[in-house]
């Protein structure tokens, strides 16, 4: 099994994983804050500010050249929320030295350079340099913007917005285009010394490598000052609905969405975990799922329908695509899969194939070195620390009473409808 070594080199937590699995060597960076609307758009457009340049490579041209040079490794930035908090991730892959002819010290580079993103970005009198950070919001706003052109995205965006509202967890972490303009190159450079100086840090390195270099390099390279850690924040709290929230928008839309969430009152934190991913499985979150079947392949009611689960937040997330005119028959539909689900009205070939489909959707996960880190950064995320080896004996020994039990805590928060603008048979818009 995976072997994870995590050794504290002032603030940041040095997670080492050595294995000869790969073919390539993975350097993974992630920042983590809580999410917050005056500091959710800055956050968003940092990762990828330091990503178009460094004090000796002070360009995206000069930085692609150099990762060239560096065996044709590349170089990503990604930004995503878990339950309450918003985190930056910078990636580095560069290819396992020893397979090259020359032995060229490929890890040490790529964690130098690493730390120069980092630590020594490409700046102009103290401040980021005005034409990449203009650039760089200008791609922002594209990114904000291709979720409302993106109407499957747009009502899953929606939908939290409306059930979250007044929580954190109602904010996009790509920001708020409002926001973006007012952003100057000075602003963005205080933001970016108060993140490296509050966050929490991770640094994973996994491939063929050896801890103590790891650790040698990062002591030499990632050189910050030690801070206590700051307590962690409660989550949000969430008053419970005395009735169902119900939201219908009209768009000049063809094809309505609907989107449905619950409380689920489980977390990653909690016992019911595993039971929970059972419950998703077997409910929508697979194509032999419940709602598949039901909404999609017998009824002929949407083009697709199917839940997700934010296992740090507690949510349970339905989406379907159907015409506006079968809203409250897809409606009725999907009600009576969760009332299947609370009656125990499934079957032990449904338990068997979701408990196979969710152990190979693991592995293949834990098959890539990105894969493998999000599943292992759960662990810094939650106060819950669940060691690999966990993740399938847990889910094997969910019992039906345990899925039923789960389903008995879904709580109905949020429909949210998007439809267009056309009346229907009956007269009413769009519904």
């Amino acid at each position: 099994m995976i072997d994870e070594k995590v050794t504290a080199v002032g603030p940041v937590r040095v997670h080492t994983i050595s294995t000869d699995k790969y073919k390539t060597n993975t350097i993974v960076w992630k920042m983590k804050a809580r999410l917050a609307k005056e500091t959710v758009t800055l956050r968003a457009l940092l990762p990828y500010v330091l990503q178009s340049g460094t004090a000796d490579y002070p360009s995206v041209k000069a930085l692609r050249t150099y990762l060239d040079e560096l065996y044709g490794a590349t170089l990503n930035v990604d930004l995503t929320k878990k339950g309450e908090h918003h985190i930056m991730t910078i990636r580095i892959d560069v290819a396992n030295e020893r397979f090259l002819p020359e032995q060229t010290p490929l890890l040490e580079k790529a964690l130098q350079l690493l730390a120069d993103l980092l630590f020594r970005p490409a700046l102009d009198g103290g401040r980021f340099v005005s034409d990449i950070v203009e650039q760089e919001k200008r791609a922002l706003s594209q990114r904000i913007q291709a979720v409302y052109d993106d109407k499957m995205r747009y009502a899953n965006m929606r939908l939290v917005q409306e059930m979250c509202k007044g929580e954190p967890y109602a904010l996009s972490p790509n920001g708020e285009l409002e926001d973006v303009d007012a952003i100057t190159p000075e602003g963005l450079y205080r933001y970016y010394e108060r993140a490296l100086a509050e966050d929490e840090l991770d640094l994973y390195v996994i491939g063929d490598v050896a801890e103590e270099a790891v650790l040698a390099a990062v002591k030499q390279r990632f050189s910050l000052p030690d801070r206590t850690q700051p307590a962690r924040s409660p989550s949000a709290s969430v008053q419970a609905r005395k009735e169902v929230n119900e939201v219908i928008e009209r768009q000049d839309v063809k094809q309505g969405k609907l989107n449905i969430g619950y409380r689920t009152n489980v977390t990653y934190e909690d016992d019911d975990y595993y039971a929970l991913q059972l419950f998703n499985g077997i409910f929508g979150g697979f194509s032999h799922s419940k709602l598949f079947i039901n909404v999609r392949e017998k009824a002929s009611l949407a083009y697709y329908a199917a839940s997700r689960l934010e296992s740090h937040k507690g949510l349970l997330l339905v989406m379907s695509g159907i015409e506006p005119a079968n809203y409250e028959k897809a409606r009725r539909i999907i009600d009576e899969q969760m009332q299947a689900m609370k009656n125990g009205d499934f079957t032990d070939e449904e338990m068997s194939q979701t408990k196979a489909v969710i152990r190979n959707q693991l592995l293949e996960t834990l098959d890539t070195p990105r894969g493998l880190v999000e599943v292992l950064y759960h662990n810094v995320v939650s106060t819950r620390k669940r060691p690999l080896n966990e993740w399938l004996v847990g889910t094997d020994q969910v019992t039906r009473e345990d899925v039923v039990r789960v389903a008995g805590k879904m709580e109905l928060d949020t429909v949210y409808f998007l439809t267009g603008m056309e009346a229907t048979e009956d007269g009413k818009t769009g519904v």
